[in-house]
């Protein structure tokens, strides 16, 4: 139970960076983010019940299909800041109204937490408790509030937005490696 309330809070801090991306857009308002996070711990729950349905017909290991799915996620999401700093597309560059810059993000960071949530119920079944999905919503609400109100201090305003994007993924891909050590019997399994 231990392991599977920790990977939701590891997994969970690319939330802190996607709060310090929308804290710094001065139009962006609190209340926003509080509606990103409720569609998120929706989203979180329903794929707390498809993973505990798909699981039983997923012929491969599951934990194998989780791992290179978070390594191959953590990649991405490294790789698209750099393509999309190269090309000036990215969202904190664009000059787009700030919900049109916000509703992307929240689609973008509310679809990955369910993923998130569906990759720790594959993991950590038949085990698996409603701690998960709680887990995995509270801890993006609680990174991603506190980064909000930082962003609106001049100190997290140093922060590159390079150093952000890659933490993110790394974190990501510590997940997807945790994963494939409980598979391959490197790490214990989390029926703690």
């Amino acid at each position: 139970m231990f392991l599977s309330v920790l990977s939701g809070l590891v997994v969970s801090i690319d939330a802190f960076f996607i709060g310090i991306s929308l804290g710094l857009q001065k139009k962006c308002k609190f209340l926003y983010l509080a509606v990103i996070n409720a569609i998120l711990l929706m989203l979180c729950i329903i794929g707390f019940f498809i993973a505990e349905r798909i699981y039983k017909l997923i012929e491969v290991d599951a934990d194998i299909i989780v791992g290179v799915l978070f390594i191959l996620l953590g990649l991405w999401y490294i790789l698209q800041y750099f393509i999309s700093a190269h090309f000036k597309c990215s969202i904190e560059h664009s000059n787009t109204a700030p919900l049109k810059k916000i509703i992307p993000v929240g689609l973008v960071m509310s679809v990955e937490a369910m993923l998130i949530t569906m990759g720790i119920t594959f993991v950590f079944l038949p085990s698996s408790t409603f701690l998960i999905p709680t887990t995995v919503a509270l801890a993006h609400f609680g990174y991603s509030a506190l980064s909000f109100y930082l962003a609106r201090t001049k100190y997290v305003k140093r922060i590159s937005p390079v150093l952000s994007h890659t933490i993110s993924g790394v974190a990501l891909i510590i997940y997807g490696l945790l994963a494939l050590f409980v598979e391959f019997g490197i790490y214990p399994n989390g029926n703690g």
